[in-house]
C-alpha cells in the first residue's frame, strides 16, 4: 500500500477519578506526536519520556490492529514518537501509544474505521476503556463493556479548570497496582463507589460541581493501593479541604491529580508539593487529533 505520510497527536489521560475504577476518564493536555510514513521495513523512532522498544511497541500494535480490523495487511511502516508523557505514572501513556498507532492507521485508511473504530480497536488491544475512550473522544468519558465492546459517553468540562498533577520520582506499573486488589468486596462497599460513580456524571453534567468533593471518594483501589504510594489518601484530603474541586490518585498511580479553578492552581500546586516535588498543570483536552499540513484538525 502506497499512502502519503500522516500524524496524529494524542493526549494524555486520567482514569477512574476515584471510584469510577475501568469506567471514568478524563483526557488532558500534554501530548504525544506521532507520525507515519511508507518504510521498505517497519520501523519505530522514539524519543520522550524514557526508554521504548522499537520491537513490540504499543503503536505498531495499535497501527496492525487497526488493518486487521478492516481485514487488510498492514504496510510496513516508519512510526516516530515524540512522548512527553510520563511512563508507569498513571497518565496513560500506554493508552496514548494504541491510540496514536491506531489513528495514524486509521488516516492512512481514510477513515473508514472513524473514531468509534479507533476507540473498538483500542479498547480491545487495552482491556478496559477507561483510558482510551478521554484519548480518543476527549473531555470526561464514562465508559462501559457491552458484549466485548466498548459504549462510552463524553461530556464537556468547563474550559477554565485544570488539573493538577503531582508526579513522584518512581514507577508503578498498573499490572502490580492491580494485584494489590482483592477478588471480592463487600456490598456496603460496592453501594459506596456505585452512588459516587453516579454522582460524578450527574453533578458534571448539571453543573453542580459542589458535589464533586463527595463523587471522588472511592473504596475499590485508593485504600489498597495507598500503601505503594505513601501520605496519599491525606494528600487527597489536604487538597480538597484546600479548595480542590476533586482530587484522586491517577489512574494506577502513582500520580496524584486534583481539579481545580484556573485561579487555584497556584495554591493547590503548593499543597500537592507535599507528596511529589513535581508538579505539572494541565488544562482538560479534546480527543486525538490529525495534523495536517502543521494544524490540527479533530
Amino acid at each position: 500500500m502506497v499512502f502519503s505520510p500522516v500524524s496524529v497527536r494524542v493526549p494524555a489521560t486520567i482514569a477512574n477519578l476515584g471510584p469510577g475504577f475501568d469506567c471514568l476518564g478524563l483526557a488532558v493536555g500534554l501530548w504525544l506526536e506521532a507520525s507515519a510514513q511508507p518504510s521498505q521495513h517497519s520501523e519505530f523512532i522514539y524519543s520522550g519520556n524514557g526508554s521504548v522498544s522499537s520491537e513490540n511497541n504499543l503503536m505498531h500494535a495499535g497501527w496492525n490492529a487497526a488493518f486487521a480490523a478492516v481485514s487488510l495487511e498492514p504496510p510496513t511502516v516508519q512510526i516516530k514518537c515524540h512522548n512527553p508523557i510520563p511512563l508507569a505514572r498513571g497518565m496513560g501513556s500506554s493508552s496514548a501509544a494504541l491510540v496514536g498507532g491506531a489513528a495514524l492507521a486509521d488516516a492512512v485508511l481514510g477513515g473508514q474505521l472513524g473514531r468509534e473504530g479507533v476507540l473498538r480497536v483500542c479498547a480491545a488491544l487495552e482491556g478496559h476503556p477507561d483510558n482510551v475512550a478521554p484519548a480518543v473522544l476527549g473531555g470526561f468519558t464514562a465508559s462501559a463493556m457491552h458484549q466485548n465492546q466498548p459504549v462510552s459517553v463524553s461530556l464537556p468540562v468547563p474550559n477554565h479548570w485544570r488539573a493538577v498533577f503531582a508526579i513522584p520520582d518512581f514507577e508503578l506499573k498498573t499490572s502490580e497496582a492491580r494485584k494489590a486488589l482483592p477478588e471480592m468486596y463487600s456490598k456496603a462497599d460496592l453501594i459506596f463507589n456505585a452512588s459516587r460513580t453516579a454522582l460524578w456524571v450527574a453533578a458534571l453534567s448539571s453543573g453542580q460541581h459542589q458535589h464533586l468533593k463527595i463523587a471522588c471518594q472511592d473504596r475499590v483501589h485508593q485504600p489498597q493501593r495507598a500503601p505503594f504510594v505513601p501520605r496519599l489518601l491525606e494528600t487527597i484530603e489536604a487538597a480538597l479541604e484546600a479548595g480542590a474541586i476533586a482530587a484522586f490518585l491517577s489512574g494506577a498511580g502513582p500520580s496524584l491529580a486534583a481539579l481545580c479553578e484556573q485561579t487555584q492552581t497556584a495554591k493547590i500546586s503548593t499543597v500537592l508539593e507535599a507528596f511529589a516535588s513535581r508538579i505539572l498543570v494541565l488544562p482538560i483536552a479534546s480527543g486525538y487529533e490529525e495534523v495536517v499540513h502543521g494544524r490540527q484538525s479533530a
